[in-house]
């Protein structure tokens, strides 16, 4: 089997990314027209984890590998070679899912933020030895939950920042 390579879901990238750019068109316009300060260093304070999330998000990856599987963050890589697993669990919370994958020194957490999360967690489990797969993990596979509520925040947040850009952009005019 070749590698199979999983990233976090574009219709969650695309909200993120619009939140960026439109928080940067807001922070310009913040500078060109002198608004007051404080205003200014609020939303340097709202930028710059909205840019670490998008950059952190649009550069993991999850690399099923035939003997390893490989976790690639910004600056950071992780493999876990399928034999050297101890443990394969499953913890739900609402329409979120994660899966850990721990050995004796390490560990994995993946969850139902990568795009085809259903295919990844079957080809993991094919890689993987049985006997290190919770019941939950397997029962995982038959209906994965997809989560959407980080989509449409994404989008409401981008409404909200074209209302308030429209609103200073047509008071400076």
């Amino acid at each position: 089997m070749e590698k199979c390579t999983y990233s976090i879901r574009k219709n969650f990238l695309i909200p993120l990314g619009l939140v960026v750019a439109l928080a940067l068109i807001l922070l310009i316009s913040c500078l060109l027209l002198h608004l007051p300060l404080a205003k200014t260093l609020i939303l340097v304070v709202f930028l710059l984890p909205a840019c670490v999330l998008f950059a952190e998000s649009s550069r993991r990856r999850v690399s099923i590998e035939e003997d390893s599987i490989l976790i690639t963050k910004l600056f950071r890589s992780k493999r876990l070679r399928y034999c050297d697993l101890t443990s394969v669990d499953t913890v739900l919370v609402r329409k979120r899912a994660f899966v850990s994958l721990s050995t004796e020194e390490d560990f994995i957490i993946l969850s139902n933020s990568y795009d085809h999360f259903g295919r990844l967690l079957n080809q993991l489990l094919e890689k993987v030895p049985e006997n290190v797969i919770s019941e939950e993990t397997r029962r995982l596979t038959d209906n994965p939950p997809e989560k959407s509520s980080d989509i449409f925040s994404a989008w409401l947040a981008v409404l909200v920042l074209l209302l308030v850009l429209y609103v200073q952009l047509k008071g400076a005019f």
